[in-house]
């Protein structure tokens, strides 16, 4: 009985991880969602479903896969998906990208600092750090911790906003565009290919770190499942409005309009779903740069996140989110080819 309580308790903090890694602020903001989804009406409906889907699906085959390589790290496994040579490539391409990412993540904290408190862009970004530096002091216990605390909150939310709609009947019907709806069909998988190249940087070492295969199993189920529902009730409340195709930040626009009383909790949540993404974009790095050492990791890895996220990022972004993008959708191809080796 012991022995099952730890496995499911295991598996819950890899599903925690696994949610607060891939949502950020931009799917926090709702303008993930309406870009991939909501504004494709209906065959956004189906394409969360398929999306949720292959998180499952995807997320379970790369942590067992990666626990039958014995990987510590995003390198190993994209050597035996991408083969030695071609990894070389993929995975300089990838930690440049979690590098970005994350580093984009800290700048929106800072933001959410100025815009929302009132406080210096800096002050923000310096709190972030000094937290983050704190939770990445307990490795892997300090990254469940934080995720385990903040997943609940997110799915509440969703939740309680999908509650207050259905309730008050605010439905509106968002007509897909007929133009776009090869894009719609496409979607889903994109969507899904990015999340989980991203997600691969901490769920590798954590898959391979786990207690036993079966743990790792109900954890990438668990959180494709929460994935899922997290996606579909803000999916729904984001058709709730009709016109979240014309604002940066449609969430917060809900919010403020219909919500005013959940304004607080909102950037609370925001903030829970930024860090989250920056704990475990450095976590991955720190397993993939593990022959450094601590104090020269974090030194550096600070440094850098602070000096990227201080300066215009578009231009870098411009050129590399095209290319990642393609490289996920090669990722998602061959782990779905690629055999799961014999442990």
């Amino acid at each position: 009985m012991e022995k099952v309580s730890k496995t499911w308790s295991g598996a819950w903090q890899i599903a925690a991880v696994y949610v607060g890694t891939v949502v950020g602020a931009g799917f926090a903001t709702g303008k993930e969602i309406v870009e991939f989804f909501t504004q494709y009406g209906t065959f956004g409906t189906m394409g969360v479903i398929v999306s949720g889907g292959l998180f499952t699906w995807g997320g379970m085959r790369m942590m067992v896969m990666a626990r039958a390589l014995r990987s510590s790290s995003y390198k190993q496994l994209n050597d035996y998906l991408f083969g030695k040579s071609a990894s070389i490539v993929i995975t300089i391409v990838m930690t440049m990208m979690v590098i970005g990412v994350t580093a984009v993540m800290l700048s929106g904290a800072g933001a959410l600092f100025e815009e929302q408190l009132g406080l210096s862009k800096r002050v923000g970004m310096f709190v972030t750090l000094f937290l983050l530096f704190a939770v990445m002091l307990y490795d892997r216990k300090g990254l469940f911790t934080v995720n385990v605390l903040v997943v609940p909150l997110m799915l509440l939310f969703s939740f309680v906003l999908l509650g207050k709609i259905a309730i008050a009947e605010k439905w509106c019907v968002i007509s897909s565009v007929p133009n776009h709806s090869w894009r719609a069909l496409f979607s889903p998988f994109s969507y899904a290919a990015f999340n989980l190249a991203m997600a691969q940087t901490v769920l590798v070492p954590l898959a391979t770190e786990a207690a036993d295969e079966r743990t790792v199993k109900r954890g990438a189920l668990i959180g494709g499942v929460i994935l899922t529902l997290i996606l579909l009730s803000s999916h729904f409340v984001l058709l709730s409005f009709p016109y979240v195709l014309h604002y940066d930040i449609p969430m917060a626009e809900i919010v403020h309009t219909s919500f005013v009383s959940l304004h607080w909790l909102y950037l609370l949540i925001i903030y829970g779903e930024i860090f989250t993404s920056l704990i475990g974009g450095v976590f991955g790095l720190r397993r993939q740069f593990h022959f450094v050492s601590s104090s020269l990791f974090f030194v550096v890895v600070v440094v850098l996140l602070y000096a990227v996220s201080s300066f215009r990022y578009s231009a870098l972004l411009s050129f590399l989110y095209p290319l990642f993008g393609y490289i996920s959708l090669l990722f998602l191809f061959l782990l779905a080819l690629r055999k799961i080796p014999q442990s």
